[in-house]
């Protein structure tokens, strides 16, 4: 992290840094050890959380980063959430808690799109405040968000600098005014509101469901149920290159299939579920009639199939022994078991219990992902976990097979249907309004379908910022302004020639004689009705206009006017005539 540069980069990547405070000088090897206890603890603690959820791609970790230019030594994490947005927000409540549970620790979040916690309260944010000057002023401390704000006038305010403050500069704030740098009332609820719920919402995140698995998968999910995730991906994203290797299956037969029930999140399911999908009838996986009661479980577990088939093909059949002891051997799991007993992870359960069996195979692999997380160039693929496993998990089919009779039952996914009500009401809740303005049935006969998705096209290309989104402007929005030279003279060219113009500015006999000839507006094809209209009309005005002249001839009012060159209508009748036939013909009039 950079002093005023945004700290993540990757696409649907969140970023988060804890300091501790004071910033003090501090032995770096002493700055370390310290750092990384925090680690060990904050990890314990926040394990019976953590352990059990199921991330989208990658899980909430932290490590040691050593200092680097202005930037001192801190803790650091980094995870892509991928499609799940919820995963970023579960991330911004663990952070949250982090800095409430550890007083001492400041936290700074931020993803590709920059402060997404100012984008979120965008509608209560200072005006001073935009992209330019937000850097470093976002902060988690004690459980409450802090923003640090800039002076109003040089020098008012000789603790706060009148530029974006530096990393060592906003910690220095941060410990020694923790009270004037509070976010105020309204942009905290915005944040607190979108993390309401946790951790209780986690479990309304999940959806099970029967699936019809091959029973290794069954075995696997049993122990890691977070490698659903991986096999949803597989699935999700393949390629008619990862199909080649479902034509044959080679790891997961079909033969050994079995029913199961499987625990995924809302966004895992739905990215399930909702593709079409025929397997190669070289592959084994054949399907019931749609008609068949158990039609939904025996396609949910032939997509899964071809998901973890997909993930281990890719795995070279000789893959590093080196990455394998990474799963058992570690200086630092004996110490963290112990942490979590202390912790009552394990919930009173008895040690060699299934239950506790369960537990423990969780919290092994919560270490291994996010305490002990090894160099990306040594960490294991999903498809090397998966085989790694594979050998030295073993599982009993019939065992697995007498589970089948006593399935928990599936959840309802009707909350994949949404229904218009059901969306209001949800706009509703984001926007923050309790009641939606009534809609007429003419003005929603009246929406152009191609326009509504043009205005979205537009809508999603635009970056949004702490200011709130750029909406596309409509037509009908835009600013009014009228030209009356530019629009007769549009007019002309549509509807012909305009005649001489006169440089009078009065009405002479001349005038109205070229209203009826030919060249002008055709009058002669006319009704005879509506030529009378049109001279009775042209005789009204000019009476009107001569009484009006002789009533200011007796005043003074002409010259409390600035004199300005004004335009001549007069000549422009013919061409207003014509306009007024036409509207008249299309009935616009």
């Amino acid at each position: 992290m950079e002093d005023n540069t945004k700290l993540a980069t990757m696409e649907d990547t969140v970023e988060y840094h804890l300091f501790l405070i004071p910033d003090e000088l501090r032995d770096p090897e002493k700055h370390k050890e310290i750092l990384q206890k925090y680690i060990e603890r904050i990890m314990t603690q926040f394990a019976p959380m953590l352990a059990p959820y199921i991330w989208q791609n990658q899980p909430f970790n932290l490590r040691y980063k050593p200092g680097k230019g202005n930037v001192p030594a801190h803790m650091f994490g980094v995870t892509k959430f991928g499609d799940n947005i919820e995963d970023e927000w579960f991330i911004v409540y663990i952070v949250k808690q982090i800095t409430k549970e550890f007083p001492e620790l400041v936290a700074r979040i931020e993803d590709n799109d920059g402060e997404f916690l100012l984008i979120e309260a965008a509608d209560f944010l200072p005006k001073w405040l935009d992209p330019d000057n937000s850097a470093n002023r976002v902060f988690f401390q004690r459980g409450e968000l802090c923003l640090i704000p800039a002076p109003r006038k040089p020098g008012t305010m000789s603790w706060l600098p009148t530029t974006p403050p530096t990393v060592p500069q906003a910690l220095n704030i941060i410990s020694t005014h923790p009270e004037e740098i509070l976010a105020s009332e309204s942009i905290r609820a915005a944040v607190n509101r979108r993390i309401r719920g946790y951790p209780e919402k986690i479990q309304a995140s999940l959806h099970r469901a029967h699936c019809f698995l091959p029973a290794s998968i069954v075995a696997l999910l049993k122990q890691h149920p977070r490698l659903v995730a991986a096999g949803v991906q597989a699935f999700y994203l393949r390629d008619p290159i990862d199909l080649r290797a479902c034509r044959v299956f080679k790891t997961f037969l079909p033969e050994t299939r079995i029913m199961t029930s499987v625990t995924f999140t809302k966004c895992l399911y739905a990215q399930l579920v909702q593709q079409r999908f025929v397997p190669d009838r070289r592959s084994g996986y054949k399907m019931p009639p749609p008609s068949h009661p158990q039609y939904r479980a025996h396609e949910l577990g032939m997509k899964l199939a071809h998901g973890f088939e997909i993930l281990c093909s890719k795995c070279s059949p000789h893959f590093s022994e080196s990455k394998k002891s990474f799963m058992t051997t570690s200086p630092l799991w004996a110490g963290f078991l112990e942490s979590l007993k202390k912790n009552d992870y394990f919930k009173g359960l008895i040690e060699g219990s299934a239950q506790y069996q369960a537990r423990l195979e969780m919290a092994k692999n919560y270490f291994q992902l996010s305490v002990n997380r090894p160099e990306s160039c040594l960490a294991m693929s999903p498809g090397e976990e998966i085989l790694t496993l594979l050998q030295t998990m073993p599982f009993d089919i019939e065992e697995l097979k007498k589970e089948e009779a006593n399935l928990p039952p599936e959840d309802d996914d009707q909350w994949l249907d949404l229904s218009p009500d059901q969306l209001d009401q949800l706009l509703q809740e984001v926007a923050g309004k309790k009641e939606a303005e009534p809609t007429s049935k003419k003005e929603e006969q009246n929406y152009d379908l191609n326009q509504v998705s043009e205005s979205m096209k537009a809508f999603i290309s635009k970056v949004s910022t702490h200011k709130g989104a750029e909406l596309p402007r409509e037509p009908s929005e835009a600013p009014i302004t009228f030209d009356a030279d530019s629009f007769l003279n549009y007019f002309d060219k549509i509807l012909g020639p305009s005649p001489h113009e006169s440089d009078s500015d009065d009405l002479d006999e001349e005038d109205f004689e070229c209203l009826d000839s030919d060249d002008d507006l055709d009058l002669k094809t006319e009704a005879a009705g509506e030529e009378a209209s049109v001279k009775g009309t042209l005789n009204n005005l000019k009476s009107y206009m001569a009484q009006m002249d002789r009533e200011l001839a007796y005043t003074s009012i002409g010259k409390s006017f600035t004199t300005q060159k004004q335009m001549n209508l007069y000549p422009r009748l013919p061409i207003i005539i014509r306009m007024r036939k036409i509207l008249v013909q299309e009935d616009l009039l």
